[in-house]
Parts: C-alpha cells; sequence; structure tokens
C-alpha cells in the first residue's frame, strides 16, 4: 500500500542534539556520584528513554534510575540554550514538501513530551507535524513497538501505511516490531552497520531522499 504516514525520530535524524545529550548525560553521572563513562558509551544508550539509559550504563534499580532522570532534565533545561541544536541539512524542506504531498507527519521520541513540543516550535516545525509521542506518553520505549501503535492507533493509518525513520537500530527495530517500513538515515547517532544488521528497509544518507522512498 501507498505511505500515508511518516513516524520520524527526533535526536539524531531531526536534529542534532548529540553534543548536548552526552554533556547532560556526563554532568548528570557527576553529580549523582556515580563511576565515569566514556562520551563514547553515553552517546550509545542515544535512542533509548532515560530510565532505560541510566540501566544500561550502571544496572540501577527503577527507583535511582528515576532520580538520574529527573535530575538530567534539570541539567537539560539549563543547558539547552534557544538555537543550540541545529536542524540536519534538508530536515525542514523535505517534511514541508511530504507534507503538502498529503503525507502525514509526526514524530515518536524517546525524548519527554515537553521537551520535543519546544524543539517541534523552535525549528519551525509546528505547521508539519500532526502528533508528537515522547517517552511520557508511553508504557515501554524504543524498540518496543507503543510508540508506533499509539500513533497508529491516534492517527487511523494501518502498519502497512507508514514507514519509521530514525539514526538507530532501537528506530528500526521498534518499526519492524510494528510491521511497518524502515528507513535510517546514516548521518546521526548510530552507525550503517548498526542500521543494516537491525534490516532496515532503507538506509539513507541525506534525509532529502526520504521523500523519494515515500512518493516513489
Amino acid at each position: 500500500m501507498k505511505t500515508k504516514l511518516a513516524i520520524l525520530d527526533f535526536d539524531g535524524t531531526l536534529g542534532d542534539t548529540k553534543g548536548v545529550i552526552i554533556k547532560t548525560l556526563q554532568q548528570t553521572i557527576a553529580r549523582r556520584g556515580l563511576p565515569a563513562k566514556t562520551d563514547d558509551e553515553c552517546a550509545a544508550t542515544i535512542g533509548l528513554t532515560l530510565d532505560d539509559a541510566f540501566a544500561t550504563l550502571f544496572g540501577l534499580d527503577k527507583g535511582e534510575c528515576e532520580k538520574c532522570t529527573a535530575l538530567y532534565r534539570e541539567i537539560f533545561a539549563e543547558n539547552n540554550k534557544p538555537g543550540l541544536v541545529p536542524v540536519f541539512p534538508h530536515v525542514i524542506e523535505t517534511i514541508r514538501s511530504i507534507k503538502n504531498e498529503g503525507i502525514t507527519v509526526t514524530i515518536a521520541s524517546s525524548r519527554g513530551h515537553e521537551s520535543l513540543d519546544g524543539f517541534v516550535r523552535d525549528l519551525k516545525l509546528l505547521p508539519y507535524v500532526s502528533l508528537v509521542i515522547g517517552s511520557d506518553d508511553v508504557e515501554r520505549g524504543k524498540p518496543d513497538p507503543q510508540p508506533v501503535d499509539i500513533t497508529l492507533e491516534r492517527t487511523g493509518f494501518k502498519a502497512d501505511e507508514a514507514i519509521v525513520v530514525g539514526d538507530t537500530a532501537f528506530d528500526i527495530l521498534m518499526g519492524r516490531n510494528a510491521g511497518t517500513l524502515t528507513c535510517g538515515v546514516t548521518y546521526g547517532n548510530g552507525s550503517r552497520q548498526q542500521i543494516e544488521e537491525a534490516k532496515a528497509d532503507f538506509v539513507i544518507d541525506d534525509f532529502a531522499d526520504l521523500k523519494k522512498i515515500i512518493l516513489g
């Protein structure tokens, strides 16, 4: 069936947030007195919910993960100055173009809903994005299909009418678990190898190429 719905990741797919995420993770780790982690170890958790990221890094229980997550969000709010996060090349014009062709555009991210709303507004994406699903809108985050399942339910589309676009294996697995098409971008936080190993249907180096995949 023709693709009618694009479900987009945010971090590493639309916005280049890697630097501020790693900085905030490192500051959170230091302030919580946790063992030091490398930037690469922190970067490898991007795409997971914050609770899952801290559990992956340190094996913490739920209560401790929640404390880390709360502190992270406080620090991120301080670090995230207006204009700090750039949008990746060709993102806005591509989203505008597929929206004008009748494609419904949504975001499903492991970032909190309030933070996502702020980025959508700051990056001038508000006119084009119909729905935002953040980590606090679901019980189970990526790679679980729940963010996609909720998006499909709220938009009224079927899985075979949708494509999930993201930069990590977590995004691709989420889409595959939900039964949608998947597209990995290579310029974000994941590698081409990781995306291919997750069996993405498409792999692109430039967000502009998404238009060809969706519209043919």
